[in-house]
């Protein structure tokens, strides 16, 4: 039997990452200890962009993490040309890494017309060639049907809960959800609090107008509690800053917010800022800039989770183990 026919073949992790969050890539494979491959990127004077790895990836296990942070189709183009190229490049297997998940609050239909756009992502992923998807905090659980393969839908509450639970723990508490939407949310949130009462917040909305509601009334006793104000995101904080006044207009001792995404779109800092809520904690799925930080602001960091569930696919390991008490 020859040498060549003798040869195990060795399975091999890399971390391939955009320019869209650098900082969360090299957290990561810091954790992994490895480095993030050399890849050269950059646009051409119409806009189009070019992307070639600066090593060879044939038989790889790929990793590809691009955060889908402002200007949001940029970012996602560019994941899809990497994938393209890992896949032309012969990777063995691409799972694309979204801590946060473009265009997921287009989940469905809400008036004639209209796009499902949080499909057709997954749709575009899939032709480019990614095999696995895994990503933090969907708007709504269901996008995982989206994808025809594997998707691991991490979850962020852990790591926002041991913050809270730090700071605030011996404090009579409350979870709030900002609609009614997210009660299912706020529940898993009271459960990992040790069963503090719900309320929500009662709004509406006008399909016709985006990023714009009104806080109606408070749903729920949260008189003389601090309450823990949760969601997926924080984009124009319209509804998370009336959410916050309507608590303490209710008779709340204090208001908490914590959020996954900070997406702090257009007024968002200005209005949190100036907000009734003692402290906003969110995570770094998104690149966070200088002029977007605040003394009220809390960044914890995602990349851990993002390193254990990448090994744990790797190692054809349990990622749903990762959230076992």
């Amino acid at each position: 039997m020859s040498s060549l026919s003798r040869r195990t073949p060795t399975r091999n992790l890399l971390l391939f990452s955009g320019r869209a969050h650098p900082t969360l890539a090299q957290e990561v494979a810091d954790l992994l200890e490895i480095e993030v491959v050399p890849t050269t990127a950059y646009d051409f004077a119409n806009g189009e962009i070019y992307v070639r790895f600066d090593e060879s990836v044939r038989g790889c296990d790929a990793f590809v993490l691009q955060s889908h942070a402002a200007p949001i189709n940029e970012a996602i183009m560019e994941q899809l040309i990497m994938i393209d190229a890992l896949k032309r490049a012969s990777a063995k297997r691409i799972t694309v890494i979204l801590p946060f998940y473009g265009y997921a609050r287009q989940d469905k239909k809400h008036l004639g017309r209209e796009p499902i756009s949080a499909r057709l992502m997954a749709d575009l992923f899939q032709t480019a060639g990614a095999d696995r998807l895994m990503t933090v905090d969907l708007h709504t659980a269901q996008i995982q049907g989206f994808f025809d393969g594997p998707v691991d839908h991490l979850l962020a509450m852990p790591i926002l809960t041991r913050h809270v639970k730090k700071h605030y723990g011996k404090k009579e508490l409350a979870v709030v959800s900002p609609d009614a939407g997210r009660i299912k949310v706020a529940e898993q949130w009271a459960a990992a609090l040790g069963g503090a009462p719900l309320a929500f917040i009662h709004k509406t909305r006008d399909p016709r107008r985006p990023n714009e509601s009104k806080a109606n009334r408070v749903v729920g006793d949260v008189t003389g509690r601090v309450c823990i104000l949760v969601d997926d995101l924080i984009d124009t904080g319209g509804t998370i800053v009336q959410a916050a006044e309507a608590l303490m207009a209710d008779g709340a001792e204090d208001v908490v917010i914590a959020a996954t995404h900070a997406v702090f779109s257009g007024p968002a800092v200005d209005r949190l800022k100036n907000s009734p809520a003692r402290e906003v904690i969110v995570t770094n799925t998104l690149p966070i800039a200088d002029d977007k930080r605040f003394d009220k602001l809390t960044v914890l960091s995602i990349a851990p989770l993002l390193a254990q569930a990448s090994a744990a696919v790797f190692e054809e390991g349990s990622v749903t183990s990762l959230f076992k008490s």
